[in-house]
């Protein structure tokens, strides 16, 4: 007849190999979670920086674009793939969208961030009587 002892040999064994993948996993996932709220932060910064270029006297779409890209690659060159960015232009308004894929760190796991930054153009107007 065996003891207790005996009979529950390995169980720590057995429980550490079920545990340490469930935990690694979450982690994994809080480090996703981290990476997805500063890659939506910088795309939101690019597309801010995208809007001020565009929005200017001289400004225009292209030049807001560019902005706005140039921004992503200096300031997340890996964390942003897949970068589209798309600028408008109007007498009114200037619109600069930015929509990217996150780094993966989970594997599977893909999360995209899009915002948008919006701003009335600068006009001068000449003074009336």
């Amino acid at each position: 007849m065996l003891t207790p002892r005996r009979r529950e040999r390995g169980g720590a064994t057995v429980e550490l190999v079920l545990s340490v993948p469930v935990l690694l996993l979450l982690i994994m996932l809080v480090v996703q979670l981290g990476l997805f709220w500063h890659a939506n932060h910088v795309a939101q910064a690019a597309a801010q920086e995208g809007v001020r270029a565009a929005r200017v006297v001289d400004g225009s779409a292209d030049a807001g674009r560019e902005r706005a890209r140039a921004f992503v690659a200096n300031a997340a060159p890996t964390l942003l793939h897949d970068v589209d960015i798309t600028a408008t232009r109007d007498g009114q308004t200037a619109d600069v969208r930015v929509r990217a894929t996150v780094q993966a760190v989970v594997p599977g796991l893909s999360l995209t961030v899009d915002v948008e930054s919006r701003s009335p153009t600068e006009r001068f107007q000449g003074r009336t009587p």
